[in-house]
C-alpha cells in the first residue's frame, strides 16, 4: 500500500476522536471477552483462518518473523490494502514486508489476542477510513504506510 501523498489537514483530530470512541466502546464490552480465555479461543480461530487461507494462496515465502506468520506471494483478491492480518498471521502480496510494516502487523497481531472473535466485528465497525479507524491508528499509520514518514 502506497503512503497516502497528503493526509487531509485535520486527520489527527479523527485519529484522537477514533481512538477516544474506541475506549468508550470498549468499557461497555464484558470484561471476560478481552485478554481472557474466551479471546484466547477467538485469536486461535483467527490464526487457523489466516494459515489456512495463507498456505491455500501463497505463492511467495512463508516465513515466521517477529512474532507473526507471514504469507507472501497472496493473489490481489486474497487480501484487503497492503494485507490482513487473521490472529497471528500476515497475509500479503509481493511487496517486501519491512521491519516497520511488521511492527504495525504486530499490533494487530495483539488486538488480535485481546479481542479474540470480536476483532473483524469491531473492526469493520471501525471503517475502512484508516486515519479514523482506531486499529489501524493504534497499529500506528505510519508504519502501515497510511501517511507518510513524519506525519504521525
Amino acid at each position: 500500500m502506497s503512503p497516502i501523498a497528503q493526509p487531509p489537514a485535520d486527520w489527527r483530530e479523527h485519529a484522537a476522536s477514533a481512538i477516544d470512541r474506541g475506549r468508550r466502546l470498549d468499557r461497555m464490552i464484558p470484561s471476560v471477552l478481552l485478554d481472557s480465555p474466551i479471546s484466547r479461543l477467538g485469536y486461535l480461530y483467527g490464526h487457523a483462518v489466516g494459515w489456512i487461507w495463507g498456505s491455500m494462496w501463497s505463492t511467495g515465502r512463508v516465513e515466521n518473523r517477529e512474532g507473526l506468520w507471514v504469507f507472501q506471494g497472496m493473489p490481489k483478491w486474497a487480501f484487503p490494502r497492503g494485507g490482513v492480518c487473521a490472529g497471528g498471521c500476515y497475509l500479503t502480496g509481493d511487496r517486501p514486508v519491512t521491519n516497520e510494516v511488521l511492527r504495525h502487523e504486530a499490533v494487530h497481531k495483539r488486538q488480535w489476542e485481546r479481542y479474540g472473535i470480536l476483532m473483524p466485528i469491531l473492526y469493520q465497525f471501525a471503517g475502512r477510513n484508516a486515519l479514523r479507524n482506531r486499529f489501524e491508528i493504534e497499529a500506528g499509520l505510519e508504519d502501515g504506510n497510511y501517511v507518510p514518514r513524519g506525519n504521525g
